[in-house]
C-alpha cells in the first residue's frame, strides 16, 4: 500500500514547489512613463512674441513665405495682445495684397479692425497704392455697419389720428403734397389730443395746400391755428417761403382784426 501511494504524491509535490518558487520570484518593475514637459503661459506668450518679431523681420527682408509662417504661428499660440494680433494681421494683409490676393487681404484687415478698435495704419501705409484703397474701404464699411447697429430703432407707428398725422408728415417730406393734405385732414377729423399735434397738422396742411395753389383753403388752415394759439408764428426758415408767406401774413392780419369773443354773461342773481 505504501509503495503504491508514493508515485501519486510526486506530481503534487512538484506543483506545490513550482508555485512556491513563483511566489518568491522578484516582480519585474514597469518602466517609468516619460514625463511631458510643461510650458507656462508666460513662456507661450514669449514664444508667440518671438514668432511675431521673426515674421516682421522676414517681411522686411522680403522672405514672404517665412514671414507668413512665423506670423501665422504667432497667432496660433493665442497669447498675443490685441495690438500685437492687429500687427500680425496687418503684415499678412500686406503680403496678400502684394500677391494679388485681394479677398484675403481684405479679410485680414477686417480681422485686425475687429480685434483691435484702435488699429490703424500709418500715413505712409494708408497711402500705399496697392493696399491703401482696400484698407480704407474695409474701414469705412465697418464704421458704417457699426453706426447702423448703434442707431436707435424708430418708434412703432402710432395708431389713430396720431398715426394719420405721422403718415401725412412723411408724405409732405417726400413732396407728395396732395396725399399729405388728405392724411392731415383725416388726422384732424379723427381728433388729435395734443395741441402741438393739432398745430403741426394744420401748419403742414396749409403748406401743402399753398404748394398746390389752393390759397384760400391754405389761409383757412392758418386761421384755424390762430384760433388755437393766438401767438403762433412761423419759424424764420418757414416765414419767407414764396408759396405761403403772403397768405400767412394775410391770415395773421385777419386773426388780429377779429374781435375777441366776449365772455358769457353771468346769470343775474335771484332776489
Amino acid at each position: 500500500m505504501c509503495s503504491s501511494d508514493r508515485p501519486a504524491a510526486a506530481p503534487l509535490l512538484a506543483l506545490l514547489a513550482s508555485a512556491l518558487l513563483a511566489a518568491c520570484a522578484p516582480v519585474a518593475q514597469q518602466p517609468d512613463t516619460p514625463r511631458v514637459p510643461t510650458i507656462s503661459e508666460s513662456q507661450l506668450r514669449e514664444k508667440a512674441r518671438q514668432s511675431l518679431q521673426q515674421g516682421i523681420e522676414h517681411y522686411d527682408a522680403g522672405r514672404f513665405t517665412d514671414a507668413s509662417n512665423s506670423l501665422t504661428g504667432a497667432l496660433d499660440h493665442g497669447q498675443l495682445t490685441r495690438p500685437e494680433q492687429g500687427s500680425a494681421r496687418k503684415y499678412l494683409a500686406f503680403m496678400h495684397c502684394a500677391s494679388g490676393r485681394q479677398a484675403q487681404c481684405r479679410d485680414e484687415f477686417r480681422k485686425a479692425l475687429e480685434i483691435d478698435p484702435n488699429f490703424d495704419l500709418s500715413a505712409a501705409e494708408s497711402g500705399h497704392p496697392v493696399w491703401g484703397p482696400i484698407y480704407r474701404d474695409v474701414r469705412a464699411k465697418l464704421s458704417s455697419a457699426a453706426a447702423a447697429a448703434a442707431a436707435p430703432k424708430p418708434p412703432p407707428p402710432r395708431p389713430g389720428a396720431e398715426g394719420a398725422l405721422d403718415q401725412g408728415l412723411a408724405k409732405y417730406a417726400a413732396g407728395e403734397f396732395d396725399e399729405a393734405a388728405q392724411l392731415l385732414a383725416e388726422a384732424l377729423k379723427k381728433g388729435l389730443a395734443a395741441k402741438p399735434d393739432q398745430i403741426s397738422a394744420l401748419k403742414h396742411s396749409a403748406f401743402s395746400l399753398c404748394l398746390l395753389g389752393r390759397r384760400i383753403p391754405c389761409r383757412n388752415e392758418f386761421g384755424k391755428i390762430f384760433a388755437i394759439e393766438p401767438g403762433f408764428d412761423l419759424a424764420p426758415a418757414e416765414a419767407g417761403h414764396p408759396s405761403w408767406a403772403k397768405v400767412f401774413a394775410d391770415a395773421k392780419s385777419r386773426a388780429k382784426a377779429k374781435p375777441a369773443a366776449k365772455p358769457a354773461a353771468k346769470p343775474a342773481a335771484k332776489k
